[in-house]
């Protein structure tokens, strides 16, 4: 009886929500997620020698040394960020003695910090591509579209970020009781797209931004990031020498004499 007064409870909210909330919350979603898994195993199966990040580094390895590693550790801390924010219910920390003030400062001290490092990174990345000529002349349209396509919801999350943890009072948007709801629902077949009719617009940009982000994903270079390097701590290093080092070193070893 319960799961039946729930069922039509949900139907109704559904049918109360306009065409974009369902198309942006219930429709996108599902289309994503399946472009993403599909074309990451189409990518593989096809393209597995074009399966990487294409380095740069003999270009230009200055700015990259920098460039680099902010970029990647921030990107990982923010999405660790949001996998705790997303996927552990509120009830659970609460079930921890864990006040949402607590909870926010955690969660907004840290996801700042990671925020900066991925968008100065990420500025850092961008100025090199623009800047040296080598890099730039190696630059291919599908790098523009992966750099746009990823710059927009990294600034729309840092935005969010600003406007509604950093400077939106002293608990900040409670985007757990709306949001992650929202995102487990979606997992579970029974989207609850109502929760984000009232989300904050910064909010709902940077996820229709970072949904659309999964769209492309499999066809850029991003593909990298879903590799895991299990080989790469015990592979033994690549040692590089120049033309005349290893000619020298020939010449030693065949034990040339008069």
């Amino acid at each position: 009886m319960e799961s039946a007064l729930l069922h039509a409870e949900s139907a109704s909210q559904m049918q109360s929500l306009s065409f974009l909330d369902i198309a942006l919350w219930v429709v996108l979603p599902y289309v994503s997620f399946a472009i993403l898994i599909v074309g990451l195993a189409w990518r593989y199966k096809t393209d597995q020698y074009g399966w990487t990040s294409r380095s740069s580094q003999w270009n230009e390895p200055t700015i990259l040394r920098w460039a680099s590693p902010l970029f990647h550790f921030g990107v990982l801390f923010v999405f660790v960020g949001h996998v705790m924010g997303l996927v552990i219910p509120k009830a659970w920390t609460q079930a921890l003695g864990v006040s949402q003030h607590t909870y926010h400062l955690i969660a907004t001290i840290p996801g700042s910090i990671a925020g900066v490092m991925t968008i100065l990174g990420l500025a850092l990345l961008i100025y090199r591509r623009l800047v040296v000529k080598s890099v730039r002349v190696a630059t291919t349209r599908m790098d523009i579209v992966t750099y746009v396509m990823l710059s927009i919801p990294v600034l729309l999350g840092g935005a969010a970020t600003l406007l509604n943890q950093v400077l939106g009072g002293h608990e900040g948007y409670d985007y757990r009781e709306t949001i992650s709801v929202w995102f487990r629902s979606i997992f579970m077949l029974q989207p609850q797209a109502h929760l984000m009719v009232d989300v904050p617009l910064s909010f709902k940009l940077h996820i229709v931004a970072g949904l659309l982000l999964f769209c492309v994903w499999p066809f850029t270079r991003l593909v990298h990031a879903v590799s895991a390097p299990v080989g790469y701590v015990a592979r033994p290093p690549v040692i590089y020498r120049s033309r005349d080092e290893r000619r020298a070193h020939e010449i030693t070893r065949g034990g040339m004499s008069d």
